[in-house]
């Protein structure tokens, strides 16, 4: 098999799990937990790189968050079986970088990745994510290729894959919908901020052998989770999360 099928064929097999497969990483995590301990040895100083593990965590959110809330129905989904795009997404984000979702996520893992303070760690997670998503981003390609031909090629000749070329910004097509947005990325963000708050647990008990989290983490991950509840009821239950052609 040529290596141009061969990417392909893993790519889309990847792409079809790629909701699952980085839960793989788990067995990471709990091996470099083994080394963990809060950065510096200093409360004050682990506390602000905490926050900036956050904030790039959040970075990746942001960047999810705004592809979703302009794109229209039938793009950037969380389908399983295979490749769908209704229409090629060149406006908004997608003007400025060809694959923000997974822009996005690899941003997350990062700044989760970072948290552990372990250098090695985030090499180790920054390499896997890379080959990861570089094969399913070659498959999602392919099929935008043979689907919309030239319009593709234009688009993807001056829209890099993956670094974002602010310069490029093309005004989308549509307005921006908080209720999609919220829709989409709500159960994401609970669960980002639910790891984050494992790994401060675990951190504790290994840099200081008790168990618990200050009262700063504890309101943001009660926060989190309350937001989660509700959005997930108002999904579940009633309407109004729901917006025409979103």
């Amino acid at each position: 098999m040529a290596l141009r099928e061969e990417f392909r064929k893993s790519g889309e097999w990847l792409f079809r799990w790629r909701s699952y497969l980085p839960l793989l990483l788990i067995a990471l995590f709990l091996l470099a937990l083994a080394g963990f301990r809060h950065p510096y040895g200093s409360l004050p100083v682990g506390g602000l790189w905490e926050y900036f593990c956050i904030a790039v965590a959040f970075a990746g959110l942001g960047i999810r968050t705004l592809t979703g809330g302009y794109v229209p129905v039938g793009t950037s989904g969380r389908n399983v079986k295979g490749q769908v795009a209704d229409v090629l997404n060149t406006t908004g984000v997608y003007s400025l970088v060809r694959h923000p979702l997974y822009l996005g996520n690899f941003l997350i893992w990062l700044g989760i990745s970072l948290f552990l303070g372990l250098w090695w760690f985030s090499l180790i997670i920054i390499l896997i994510l890379w080959l990861y998503y570089e094969r399913i981003m070659f498959a999602e390609e392919e099929f935008l290729r043979e689907k919309f031909g030239g319009a593709f090629t234009e688009w993807a000749g001056k829209t890099p894959a993956f670094i974002p070329k602010m310069s490029n910004w093309v005004k989308p097509n549509l307005p921006f919908s908080f209720k999609t947005a919220i829709r989409k990325e709500y159960s994401g963000f609970f669960a980002m901020m639910a790891v984050f708050t494992l790994l401060k647990i675990a951190g504790e008990f290994l840099s200081y052998g008790r168990l618990g989290i200050g009262w700063n983490w504890a309101i943001m991950f009660s926060l989190s989770l309350i937001i989660y509840l509700g959005v997930r009821y108002l999904k579940k239950r009633t309407d109004w999360l729901n917006v025409a052609g979103r």
